[in-house]
């Protein structure tokens, strides 16, 4: 595999190139071996949480990221997020235990274009990266009722955090786009040219007028809203740390 994660795009002209994220090795070597047996289809990297997913999507520009969404720490979902925001191209299916609803409009909003149970075949997971590569959207039958109703609750909860976010000054969207992103103190002050002791006011500050309580609170927020777009250009700040290595 090492050998294989060196070669770059042309080395595999027409084919789809796919990412396999779950943290079980059992089910990435099955996968990958099955996937690899289709003529159209290669895998050019695997990786078992959110860091190792968003370092091979940078680095492996894969057509099509599967994911489990029970990764570790950051899950498939969330990771879902951050896919998309430093590679909107890359389409993604997220696999599951369960017909989860939530988890299903969570998926749809965080820009995932497949959702499947690990209970599907091999076959369907294939007809699947097909699809979604070709810009289609799977969803299952009996979910797609109830799906309009969790999307029209998550605009009316998307508005709701963007008032929520318009109530915090310029200074403050950046720490909270840094924060976002996994900055602590130091790296803050650094990055805006302030002393620590100024960083921290500026997050006590920021959270206070969200009414929550955490950092981790805070970094929820923003990924479970789909705020990163509304924090521009504080995302130029993000820049300086790194994508891909958060």
């Amino acid at each position: 595999m090492a050998g294989a994660e060196r070669l770059n795009r042309v080395d595999w002209p027409g084919k789809l190139r796919v990412l396999i994220a779950t943290e079980h090795g059992l089910v990435r070597d099955a996968l990958r071996a099955a996937l690899e047996q289709e003529e159209d289809l290669t895998v050019v990297g695997e990786a078992t949480d959110c860091g190792a997913v968003l370092a091979a999507v940078a680095s492996k520009a894969p057509d099509v990221a599967v994911l489990s969404a029970d990764l570790p720490a950051v899950d498939g979902v969330r990771t879902s997020c951050r896919i998309k925001e430093r590679a909107p191209v890359c389409a993604i299916i997220v696999l599951t235990d369960v017909h989860a609803q939530r988890l299903l409009t969570d998926a749809l909003y965080c820009g995932a274009r497949g959702y499947l149970t690990k209970d599907c075949s091999i076959s369907e997971l294939v007809d699947a990266i097909r699809a979604v590569a070709s810009g289609q959207t799977l969803i299952p039958p009996v979910m797609l009722g109830p799906l309009l109703t969790d999307l029209i609750d998550r605009r009316r909860e998307h508005e709701t955090a963007l008032m929520r976010l318009s109530e915090l000054s310029g200074r403050e969207r950046e720490v909270l786009a840094l924060i976002a992103r996994g900055a602590k103190t130091a790296e803050i002050a650094a990055l805006l040219v302030i002393s620590p002791e100024t960083a921290r006011t500026h997050v006590q500050n920021m959270l206070g007028k969200l009414g929550i309580h955490s950092r981790l609170e805070a970094a929820t927020f923003v990924i479970e809203n789909n705020l990163f777009d509304h924090l521009t250009p504080e995302r130029a700040l993000a820049g300086a740390l790194g994508d891909g290595k958060r």
